[in-house]
């Protein structure tokens, strides 16, 4: 498995669903960790997802302490609108958990205040908008780690 895409608390099911497609196309495992803004079996999930859901890598989580207890081992990066560091900065490793946040209001605060020195953000050339979608904001960070993997 390259890569490990996390997401804490999700709630818009196309989201998930698409970032699922994404997990399935790059060869990484989906951590999905509870609770989520809707029904793992909801058909906006399922419509986003197609029919690659049966065939995904997914782990499902109570909560994020379940996670971290999990996966405490492992080397993680967070991302959110708040880091300090650009994504250009990351240097990936085979395995590496990415973490992100619910799209309403991203990771909890104590993550960020914990992970500072694991914190990044996809620059934004625009004081328009605050943010990227969620599924958007996955691929571009899954696929700079493909390229740096060169898998």
């Amino acid at each position: 498995m390259p890569l490990n895409i996390v997401l804490i608390e999700p709630e818009i099911p196309n989201n998930t669903g698409n970032i699922g497609r994404l997990a399935l196309a790059s060869g990484s495992r989906l951590h999905l960790v509870k609770p989520f803004g809707f029904e793992i079996d909801d058909k906006r999930l399922r419509r986003a997802g197609l029919d690659y859901w049966q065939h995904l890598d997914v782990i499902y989580y109570d909560s994020i302490d379940d996670f971290f207890i999990k996966n405490k081992k492992s080397e993680m990066i967070f991302l959110s609108s708040h880091g300090t560091q650009s994504h250009w900065d990351i240097s990936y490793t085979d395995n590496m958990f990415l973490i992100f946040g619910k799209e309403s209001v991203g990771l909890p605060k104590t993550l960020i205040e914990m992970h500072q020195n694991r914190l990044f953000k996809i620059p934004l050339y625009s004081k328009e908008i605050r943010s990227l979608n969620l599924a958007n904001a996955v691929s571009i960070i899954v696929y700079e780690g493909l390229r740096q993997l060169e898998l």
